[in-house]
């Protein structure tokens, strides 16, 4: 009996035996703009300069060696208590269908300019994505075509996943119009 995972990566392109090879070739186009790299459960990782994401996105799903073509999620994590540099990162999850292959960006974004480049351009399925991150996080994405709440009343006036936000909330649900 012909195994399933073989059955459904049949006529796919299975990933480079070379965990690094998707950091290497970004390394050689972009040099320092990937500061760190990683590798979680099999899927490579940089963490990406917030100046330089437009070309860096793009360059990802251009270059026909990476060719990362679907955006899977784009969120955000709150690192008030890691003791960390830099409090918000923003995270894509990318995959390549012509190769099968995983990808993942995280771009610190600082607590006093919480903005970062609209991807929407790239991936145009990033618009909702970004909205809710907007919502839940208060991260800017300039350039989206139109960022405003998705998930709360317009009028909310704070981020939900923000590690600093009260437990108990600030007395909005009993202003909730149901």
């Amino acid at each position: 009996m012909e195994n399933q995972e073989e059955r459904q990566t049949e006529g796919v392109d299975r990933p480079e035996s070379d965990p690094g090879a998707v950091t290497t070739r970004i390394r050689a186009r972009f040099g320092d703009a990937s500061v760190s790299t990683g590798n979680a459960v099999g899927c490579e990782s940089v963490i990406a300069e917030r100046d330089t994401l437009l070309s860096f996105m793009t360059f990802l799903r251009d270059d026909p060696e990476l060719s990362f073509d679907y955006l899977v999620d784009v969120t955000a994590v709150d690192r008030l208590r890691l003791d960390e540099e830099v409090r918000f990162a923003v995270v894509y999850q990318l995959y390549s269908h012509k190769h099968n292959r995983r990808f993942s960006v995280s771009v610190p974004v600082p607590e006093a300019d919480p903005r970062i480049q609209s991807v929407v351009a790239v991936w145009p399925g990033a618009n909702w994505l970004e909205r809710e991150v907007y919502d839940m996080y208060g991260i800017v994405f300039e350039g989206h075509p139109d960022l405003r709440r998705i998930l709360m009343p317009d009028d909310f006036g704070s981020y939900p996943l923000r590690k600093d936000y009260p437990l108990h909330g600030k007395g909005e649900r009993d202003n909730f119009v149901f």
